[in-house]
């Protein structure tokens, strides 16, 4: 019967002890934060970052979304707004593109500022393996990132969390 609680207690200790090492346990992610000339994705709870990723952008990675097809990641607030599975990025996160304000701008210019603005996995095939895209700016204007890391992400951050990019 004593070794019964020692190995309850053991057990216990060590499972106190893992969560207590996971900076993300019990951590409500209340805004996402990317940074396009760091490369970077955080998730901030608390006004603090708790876990940073690397990320890729669109191919024209310098300056604010201006229209449609023009290859850069938006700059601003906006929300996760829905989600998908993707058989060619696995897990996508939807982005409110364009907010009021880039709607507003491109009304003026009379231009078309684009839409489908994601944050999403990368391909992984045996043509197009997923280390290629990791350290690449290769998307249309979406957010990628490795696709351990957007299963994390995915299973982090809920519908309607803030996404914030700034240059």
């Amino acid at each position: 019967m004593r070794w019964l609680l020692v190995v309850f207690c053991l057990s216990f200790a060590a499972l106190s002890q893992a969560s207590a090492a996971d900076p993300l346990s019990g951590k409500v992610i209340e805004k996402v934060l990317v940074l396009k000339s760091a490369r970077q994705l955080q998730l901030i709870s608390d006004g603090k970052p708790l876990k940073t990723y690397r990320i890729s952008l669109g191919r024209n990675p310098k300056g604010q979304k201006l229209i449609a097809g023009d290859r850069r990641t938006p700059e601003g607030f906006y929300w996760i707004d829905w989600r998908k599975t993707s058989d060619k990025y696995n897990l996508s996160l939807h982005l409110s593109y364009p907010n009021i304000s880039d709607s507003a701008r491109a009304r003026r210019e009379g231009v078309d500022p684009g839409n489908m603005i994601m944050i999403h996995g990368t391909p992984d095939s045996e043509d197009y393996p997923e280390q290629l895209f990791h350290t690449l700016d290769w998307t249309d204007g979406c957010v990628a990132m490795r696709n351990v890391d957007m299963r994390e992400v995915w299973g982090l951050v809920k519908d309607g969390t803030m996404v914030e990019i700034r240059p």
